[in-house]
């Protein structure tokens, strides 16, 4: 194999393939990058069993050819090298030479036929969403997706797919973030799938705030890929029944609330100050006629603070996780948000004041009487 390419452009696309290549692998070929070079251009490729992603950047190629190459040294390499052309070119013994300017480097390339072939997704379904708002969509619920392994399909993001519509949805068992678009002549078939949230991690990474540019996703009967400009990333699939969410979200509220989401990150972010870590203590919430009060006792000590607000929770006490609360709140993208709230035992709702494309529900902790 012999190919000759911009710095930059192996740079970004080493950058964003060597994510799915593991630090340690029982098969040392999983922790390079699969370079693949023909009529086509310059093909890079990592895997891990689980996340497999793909691009192809622009090259001259003088010999057609692959070559596996440690993921971890070449990106390091490749950030030192000098801005210019890069060649990389690998023998029959897979001796591989990378040079640019006057820089020369030999390594000891891996053999490809010895790299996994990567999952097919044979598409049974087709949709197509603009990177900016998949990333979003992303970026508002990932936070509630569980850690534990006890139970695997919460460690997903279940995607909801609606005629016209999609909505994603995370659960960790103590909170619940939810987030909808209307896709406008979208044209697609409903279904319901659940994306591994490590998964979804790498697709937001490699999304663009900006771009309307397409993300198309494939949905196979086991996998799903997600083509992202020139990179394609492939994933499992979790199996199983998601929860019925809207069957855990109260249909009405006793308790509504109105109140400037910034000054409440910013008071809730004070009163965490006497949490320390490993300790449980809850905030608890007064919500009394036009403010809130805050108030949190722990063994490092004590502190309180308030707010002003719009509408009266008649001395309504809650108990509630900070982190929990505050991952919501910073997820939350108005101004003003409304939290909604029945009983001191009932889920606390976080919702835009004016109505809007998200959700969030955080479960109360239950205070002892003297608090």
């Amino acid at each position: 194999m012999k190919i000759r390419c911009e710095k930059k452009d192996l740079l970004t696309a080493v950058s964003n393939v060597s994510r799915a290549a593991p630090a340690k692998s029982p098969i040392p070929a999983l922790e390079g990058i699969l370079f693949e070079a023909a009529e086509g251009g310059l093909k890079l490729t990592a895997y891990d069993t689980r996340i497999g992603i793909y691009t192809t950047i622009e090259s001259s190629i003088f010999e057609d050819g692959s070559i596996v190459i440690p993921a971890r040294f070449l990106l390091e390499l490749v950030r030192r090298l000098p801005d210019g052309m890069v060649s990389i070119e690998a023998d029959e013994s897979f001796s591989t030479t990378i040079r640019c300017g006057k820089t020369e480097v030999h390594v000891m390339g891996i053999d490809p036929e010895s790299f996994p072939e990567l999952n097919v997704v044979n598409a049974i379904q087709n949709i197509s969403i603009p990177e900016s708002i998949l990333k979003s969509m992303i970026t508002q619920t990932i936070f509630s997706v569980s850690t534990s392994e006890s139970r695997p399909l919460y460690m997903g993001i279940l995607f909801e797919v609606g005629v016209s519509d999609l909505t994603l949805v995370a659960v960790d068992g103590y909170r619940l973030a939810k987030r909808s678009e209307e896709m406008e002549n979208a044209q697609m078939q409903p279904c319901n799938f659940v994306i591994p949230g490590s998964s979804l991690a790498e697709v937001e990474r490699l999304c663009g705030s900006d771009s309307n540019d397409p993300v198309s996703i494939a949905l196979g009967e086991k996998h799903a890929s997600f083509a992202i400009g020139n990179t394609v990333l492939i994933t499992r699939r979790l199996e199983g029944e998601f929860m019925n969410y809207r069957k855990s979200i109260p249909s009405s509220f006793r308790y509504e609330i109105v109140v400037e989401r910034e000054e409440l990150i910013r008071v809730i972010d004070r009163i965490a100050l006497v949490i320390k870590d490993k300790q449980n203590s809850p905030v608890k919430m007064v919500a009394g006629e036009g403010n809130l009060e805050f108030f949190c006792t722990t063994s490092f000590g004590h502190a309180e603070d308030s707010i002003l607000c719009e509408g009266s929770g008649e001395g309504l006490k809650v108990g509630f996780n900070d982190r929990y609360f505050m991952d919501a709140l910073k997820a939350a993208s108005d101004e003003k948000i409304r939290i909604s709230m029945n009983t001191p035992s009932a889920p606390i709702v976080i919702e835009a004041a004016e109505g809007g494309k998200y959700l969030y529900m955080v479960l109360p902790v239950r205070l002892r009487d003297s608090e």
